[in-house]
């Protein structure tokens, strides 16, 4: 519960304070000019002073705050201003350990991670239940892949997982890590109860922590507006808008107090398709006014909290795009809806590049450059890795991307890391 401010009346005094023992009260009276007492209204009273205690209080708050964002944002362009355009591009993918060495099975790093990040220094890696069996193994595996890039790149990395709860676990699953799953999001959104979904980010945020990642892809922020939908049933906190942007936003308060970041999706709302963008196309027919009214309240909610990272999902709307362009490649979504009209100006990531929505369709060439072009900042999971990124560095060579297009993306990119090292 928020606590309740009390009034200046409830502040005043009943008496006015005696002088202190021994001092004349001639000496604590404020006086004119001319010598004479200031007429009682004009003395400030125990409230009036309190009042100004806070206001001041206020003052050096925002000014520190100020302070620390300047700070932030000379940082950010001093690193931006040091990085190749390699390193630029490199630093927009997430991609598996798997794509980033080469090998088969990723559950240690060694000599061949550190090779492959100094040749190529991505953003974030993203971990599947094959490559964590147990503590022991994740947390050194982790430890030294941060270490790696620190030591390459001055950065910490992103190293994210999906542990929503539930149907979708990749540590939770696995007993040799002995911690609670917490449950599918659709039970918990049917208590109502928002404590539950604060205690469910607590309990995910603490031992995904312990282990050493930074990066939750949740919480899901999806409105289920179809019950026939396959896709995020379980995994949505339910058909109430104004419920579901509750529990998004108590979920990824547990997550982000054990210093895991959140990164809600599906932008624009999964909720109302029926196909699988896992398998396909699928497809929302609703217009953007119909999609305000319920599928983007938690999304306009969370940029409003200034939320850090919005995933975007492969579906299309053909009503909003007048195509069956994914919104994860989508200028208009992104740029003009998103970014523009919805004033978001956090991480954009897409959802997973190789899912068939997108890599039956397009090359991992295509799908990467069109979605830096429709103004997404990080790519997560192509098909074919050296592909994609080489397309992006050929595109910016071209002058297809701009640099300042580049430049805008490491820079959000950079706020959030030099932000987690503050």
């Amino acid at each position: 519960m928020e606590k309740q401010e009390k009034t200046a009346a409830e502040n005043v005094p009943d008496q006015t304070a005696e002088p202190a023992e021994g001092a004349s009260s001639a000496a604590n009276e404020e006086k004119t000019k001319d010598g004479s007492s200031k007429p009682e209204a004009m003395q400030k009273t125990g409230a009036d002073k309190e009042e100004g205690n806070e206001t001041a209080e206020q003052e050096t708050t925002e000014a520190d705050e100020k302070t620390r964002t300047e700070d932030l944002e000379r940082a950010v362009q001093t690193k931006l201003a040091s990085m190749t355009l390699e390193q630029k591009v490199a630093q927009m993918f997430v991609i598996t350990p798997e794509a980033l060495t080469g090998a088969g099975t990723v559950v240690q790093a060694g000599e061949q991670t550190k090779a492959a990040l100094a040749a190529c220094p991505v953003g974030g890696l993203i971990y599947m239940a094959q490559n964590l069996t147990d503590p022991e193994q994740t947390k050194e595996m982790l430890s030294c892949t941060m270490a790696f890039s620190k030591e390459i790149t001055g950065l910490p990395m992103l190293l994210g997982i999906d542990e929503e709860g539930g149907t979708v676990t990749r540590v939770a699953q696995n007993p040799a890590f002995g911690v609670t799953d917490v449950g599918d999001m659709r039970d918990i959104g049917a208590t109502g109860n928002g404590e539950m979904a604060y205690q469910a980010g607590q309990t995910i945020g603490a031992y995904l922590h312990e282990l050493g990642f930074n990066l939750d892809f949740a919480p899901v922020a999806d409105v289920l507006t179809n019950d026939a939908n396959e896709v995020v049933y379980y995994r949505s906190f339910g058909s109430d808008a104004a419920m579901v942007s509750q529990m998004v936003e108590r979920e990824k308060n547990g997550l982000e107090e054990n210093q895991v970041l959140a990164c809600i999706k599906h932008f624009p709302g999964h909720g109302a398709t029926s196909g699988d963008t896992h398998d396909g196309i699928a497809y929302v027919d609703r217009s953007w006014e119909e999609l305000q009214t319920r599928e983007l309240i938690p999304f306009q909610d969370q940029i409003n909290q200034n939320v850090s990272m919005i995933m975007v999902g492969h579906f299309s709307l053909p009503q909003v795009t007048g195509d069956d362009t994914p919104c994860s490649l989508s200028g208009t979504v992104i740029t003009e809806k998103l970014r523009s009209e919805m004033g978001y100006d956090g991480i954009v990531i897409t959802d997973a590049l190789n899912m068939g929505a997108v890599s039956s369709w397009y090359t991992s060439a295509e799908a990467a450059v069109m979605a830096v072009q429709a103004g997404v900042d990080l790519l997560l999971m192509p098909s074919d890795f050296p592909s994609a990124y080489q397309a992006v560095l050929a595109a910016c060579g071209s002058g297809e991307i701009p640099q300042e297009t580049i430049d805008a993306s490491v820079a959000r990119i950079l706020r959030v890391k030099l932000k987690m090292e503050s």
